[in-house]
């Protein structure tokens, strides 16, 4: 073989590998906007944030209005919009050039939702993790008014302006949410969760998630199967009436599976994050 052969082959496999490399480099480096749950805040993905970060993706956690470190009460919070302020001021800033892969926990599905209603070419998925999936067939609230299969247990409830505040209780939280986590994770929500809403009455007098916003986004499910506070039957239901293909499955997850099961957790958003651009 001529040395001129070997000299082309040489350059051919280098541009190969190139190539490669920068298709495998913008397939694993996402960027994660990762939405907490009621009551909770951005400190709940303590050890998923690590994880994904170690893997070379950017991870955006944050506050909710009157969740974790953000400074407002939440009886300062008169509407779910405002509630999802802080994600929805995020969402104005990224790049129009960028998409997100954006993960909400129980609660924060609703929060995704309206991020993908408003900005549907911003976000390459919306993820839910054992999370209220709504649909485009009714008002934002009927999912949440589906779930009829909690125990309150020692939660606190209470008028609040126009709204219903609530407050998870330790003994609802040690049974319903944490039961399978580390007895650490329980005791660090039970001291850092905060009064919060689900914001019914509002969500009930809003118009319906379009099909060309939130409807036009590619969305995925993550089960957890030991979940107790939504139950894996009503996470089943809440699939198939949002009309959801893409689902993944942890065994053995209870609700917190951020804490309960973080390396599944992270190796389905892996999985999930890399089917889309």
């Amino acid at each position: 073989m001529s040395s001129e052969n070997l000299i082309f082959i040489f350059i051919f496999i280098i541009l190969i590998s190139i190539s490669s490399g920068n298709c495998v480099d913008r397939n694993r480096k996402k960027h994660y906007v990762l939405v907490h749950g009621a009551c909770h805040g951005a400190w709940s993905w303590c050890k998923l944030k690590p994880r994904l970060e170690s893997e070379g993706h950017k991870v955006t956690v944050l506050d909710l209005a009157a969740s974790g470190i953000n400074m407002k009460r939440i009886a300062d919070v008169d509407t779910f919009s405002q509630y999802s302020e802080p994600l929805l001021q995020l969402m104005t800033k990224i790049p129009s050039n960028e998409k997100v892969v954006l993960v909400g926990h129980s609660f924060g599905g609703m929060n995704i939702a309206l991020a993908m209603e408003k900005f549907p070419e911003k976000v390459a998925v919306g993820v839910f993790l054992t999370a209220f999936a709504p649909d485009t067939e009714h008002r934002p609230s009927y999912v949440l008014e589906q779930n009829t299969s909690s125990e309150d247990l020692d939660n606190e409830f209470a008028p609040s302006g126009n709204k219903t505040s609530m407050l998870f209780g330790p003994e609802y939280l040690s049974k319903k949410q944490y039961q399978l986590s580390p007895v650490e994770d329980l005791e660090l929500a039970k001291t850092l969760v905060r009064p919060s809403s689900l914001f019914i009455e509002d969500l009930s007098k809003q118009k319906n998630f379009s099909k060309h916003g939130y409807g036009s986004v590619p969305r995925a499910y993550i089960v957890c199967t030991e979940d107790l506070a939504i139950p894996l039957e009503y996470q089943l239901w809440m699939i198939q009436n949002a009309g959801i293909n893409d689902v993944l499955k942890i065994k053995g997850a209870d609700h917190a599976a951020m804490f309960s099961k973080p390396r599944e957790l992270f190796n389905s958003l892996q999985k999930i994050a890399t089917k889309y651009d």
